[in-house]
C-alpha cells in the first residue's frame, strides 16, 4: 500500500539564519492555557470513562470552553478575590450508548477541577470559582464517521490539516527551557512565582530579547523591595538558562510594565490573571508544540480537547511534530524541514490526501540524498498513527 507522500526542496533561508524571529509561549497558568488544559483533561477523562464502561472510546470533542475573568484586590502579604472566575465547559460528548447512560457532565466537572488544583493550587475552588457544564451531543453525521471498530483504522472526521517543523531554533529552545525551568525547578523553591507566565522572544540578528510577564503571588511578597528582588531573581535565573541554549547575546526583561509603585505591579492573589481581567479560550494560545511561531507554518486548529481517535486537528498536528523532529534526529543533511498532513473527511486517517515534506538541505547535501529516509519516517509514522491516540489518552503527549 503506497501513500501520497511528496518530498521537495524548500527555497528559503532557514529561520535560524533570518534577520528577525518572533516566538511566544503562554505558560500553564495563562488563561488561554488554562482553557486548553481543562479541555484536554476533560477529553482524557471521557476517553478513560468510555473505555472502562464500554471497552472503547466514544465520540466527543471538548475543544470549546471559556474562562471569564473575575475581580481581585491583591496586596502585599495577601489580598482577596472580589468576584469569582467563571468557567464554561462546552463541546460535545456521547452521553448514552446501547441504552446505557453515561455521566459525561459529572466526569467533565471533576476533570476540570482536578486540573485546576494541579495547575493553580492557590485557587480556592469553592470560593474563587463558578463552573458551568454545557456539554451537548455530537452531530449525527460526524458520529457516523467516528468508527473506532477493533482492528480498523478510524476515518477522518474532517477535511483539515496538521503542520509542524524541526529543528527548534535557539530562541525557541530558550523559551521552552525557561518555561520548564520555572515550572520544575524555580517555583518549588520560590512559590511567589505564579503559574500565569508569558514569554515573548525577539531575535534580531545575533541578539535575543526575552520579555517575561510573570504573575507574583501576593501572600509571598512582603513589600515593594521584596517584589523587586523576586523580579530580579527571575531575570537572573532565566538568563542563565537561556545561555545554555544559545551563543547569541541575550537580554531578559521581567514585568516590563511595572512602574515600581504598588498600583502598577503584576501582583495577584492566586497566580493567574484570570482572577482580575484576563479571559481565556481554548485554541487561542500555544500550538501543539507549545509555542506560537509567526515565522513558521502553523495550524489555527485547537489541538486540545479534540477526540484522539479521528479528529485530524489533533492527530495530524501531533504526528507531524513527531515526524519532523524524527527526521532531523535520524537523517543527516537536514537544515530545516516542514511537514504538512492533509486529510479528506471519511478517508482512513493513515491515508492522508497528501503528506508533504519540504526540506532545506545543509550545504553539500541535496534533497535526493535525504528523501528516501524522510519518506520511510513519514510512511512509518502514518502506519503507526493509532499510537498517537494511545499516548494522548495516557497523557504522554502535550497538546499546547
Amino acid at each position: 500500500m503506497s501513500r501520497n507522500i511528496a518530498i521537495e526542496m524548500l527555497n528559503q533561508t532557514p529561520v535560524q539564519d533570518q534577520q528577525i524571529e518572533l516566538v511566544e509561549r503562554k505558560c500553564l497558568g495563562h488563561p488561554d492555557s488554562i482553557a486548553d488544559g481543562i479541555a484536554e483533561a476533560i477529553s482524557r477523562a471521557l476517553c478513560n470513562t468510555y473505555i472502562d464502561q464500554f471497552g472503547g472510546v466514544l465520540h466527543h470533542n471538548t475543544d470549546q470552553g471559556e474562562i471569564v475573568a473575575g475581580e481581585s484586590m491583591p496586596r502585599f502579604g495577601g489580598g482577596k478575590i472580589i468576584k469569582p472566575i467563571f468557567i464554561l465547559l462546552d463541546g460535545r460528548a456521547t452521553k448514552e450508548f446501547k441504552g446505557e447512560k453515561i455521566t459525561a457532565d459529572t466526569v467533565a466537572l471533576k476533570a476540570a477541577k482536578d486540573h485546576l488544583r494541579s495547575i493553580v493550587p492557590e485557587l480556592d475552588l469553592d470560593q474563587h470559582l463558578i463552573m458551568d457544564c454545557r456539554l451537548g451531543t455530537g452531530s449525527t453525521d460526524l458520529r457516523d464517521v467516528f468508527n473506532p471498530e477493533e482492528g480498523k483504522i478510524p476515518r477522518a472526521n474532517d477535511t483539515s490539516f496538521g503542520v509542524s517543523y524541526a529543528p527548534f531554533s535557539d530562541i525557541e529552545r530558550c523559551i521552552r527551557e525557561i518555561s520548564s525551568y520555572i515550572d520544575n525547578t524555580l517555583r518549588p523553591k520560590y512559590p511567589v512565582y505564579g503559574q500565569d507566565i508569558k514569554i515573548m522572544g525577539l531575535r534580531q540578528g545575533n541578539t535575543i530579547k526575552l520579555t517575561i510577564c510573570c504573575a507574583m503571588i501576593d501572600r509571598y511578597v512582603s513589600s515593594l523591595s521584596d517584589y523587586v528582588n523576586y523580579r530580579e531573581k527571575l531575570a537572573e535565573e532565566s538568563l542563565k538558562v537561556a545561555k545554555t541554549c544559545t551563543n547569541n547575546k541575550v537580554e531578559v526583561y521581567v514585568n516590563a510594565a511595572d512602574c515600581d509603585a504598588e498600583c502598577s505591579l503584576f501582583l495577584t492573589v492566586t497566580g493567574t490573571s484570570a482572577e482580575m481581567g484576563d479571559d481565556g479560550s481554548v485554541g487561542r494560545g500555544n500550538r501543539a508544540n507549545g509555542l506560537i511561531t509567526p515565522h513558521r507554518p502553523m495550524s489555527m486548529e485547537a489541538t486540545s480537547g479534540k477526540n484522539p481517535i479521528n479528529h485530524i486537528g489533533k492527530i495530524y498536528n501531533l504526528l507531524s511534530n513527531e515526524m519532523a523532529h524524527a527526521c532531523v534526529e535520524k537523517v543527516d543533511g537536514i537544515a530545516e524541514i516542514q511537514i504538512r498532513l492533509l486529510s479528506q473527511i471519511g478517508a482512513p486517517i493513515d491515508q492522508p490526501l497528501i503528506a508533504s515534506a519540504q526540506i532545506i538541505p545543509k550545504p553539500s547535501f541535496t534533497v535526493k540524498d535525504i528523501e528516501k529516509d524522510v519518506y520511510e519516517i513519514i510512511d512509518s509514522g502514518l502506519e503507526n498513527i493509532t499510537s498517537v491516540t494511545e499516548r494522548v489518552i495516557r497523557g504522554e503527549l502535550k497538546t499546547f
